[in-house]
């Protein structure tokens, strides 16, 4: 696999090809060319090999790409295979449906636990996920290490938790609170999920539709 700085849209791409890809799989083919996939998915058959090629040489000439094969590929590249676990800070009403209704592990992460200050939530379990109080956030952690810190918790209080993740080794930071995090940990990363901002590019796109 090619080692190379790889530019946001063409990763932002890639979770696009693996569910597709993954249907393909689920509906039997196993084969499929670059102009089809890219058809497909509304892009260019040169911009799905131009997007691959930063990660190294997939497909065959006259051939195209092995379905099963090309969606195990990619999720090597976004690291389904590497055993991320996560935590959930805030088990409030964004909280507890993540907790309920999003699949983690089809994304290949395991969501280990969630923290809250609610005394009626903590002890109790949300989903088969064991909520604990969040003053026992660094105990658990160095305990049961976690790569990814789910943020559904309050604006306010989100910097203070998000640093007790960093410090507590937590790499990245999965952040709903609607407010920018500004963290002195360079090597943590945080994907920032607006969900206005997205209502809003939808609003403008639907008025300027004649």
């Amino acid at each position: 696999m090619k080692k190379q700085k790889v530019s946001s849209p063409v990763i932002r791409r890639l979770p696009r090809y693996y569910r597709h890809l993954n249907d393909l799989h689920q509906a039997g083919v196993e084969r499929i060319s670059s102009n089809a996939l890219g058809n497909s998915l509304g892009l260019t058959a040169s911009q799905i090999r131009q997007d691959l090629s930063c990660f190294g040489e997939f497909g065959q000439q006259g051939y195209g790409y092995n379905v099963s094969t090309l969606r195990d590929e990619i999720a090597d590249i976004l690291g389904m295979n590497r055993g991320h676990t996560a935590v959930i800070l805030g088990v409030g009403n964004l909280g507890r449906a993540l907790m309920e209704n999003f699949h983690f592990d089809r994304s290949g992460v395991a969501l280990a636990a969630a923290f809250d200050v609610v005394p009626d939530l903590v002890g109790r379990e949300v989903s088969g996920i064991p909520v604990h109080h969040v003053d026992h956030l660094e105990e658990y952690l160095a305990q049961h290490p976690a790569s990814i810190g789910v943020l559904t918790v309050p604006g306010r209080v989100a910097p203070g938790i998000a640093n007790r993740l960093v410090r507590s080794g937590v790499k990245g930071i999965w952040n709903f609170t609607n407010i920018e995090l500004s963290l002195a940990a360079p090597d943590v990363v945080v994907e920032d999920v607006h969900f206005a901002d997205s209502l809003l590019a939808l609003s403008y796109m639907i008025s300027e539709v004649p």
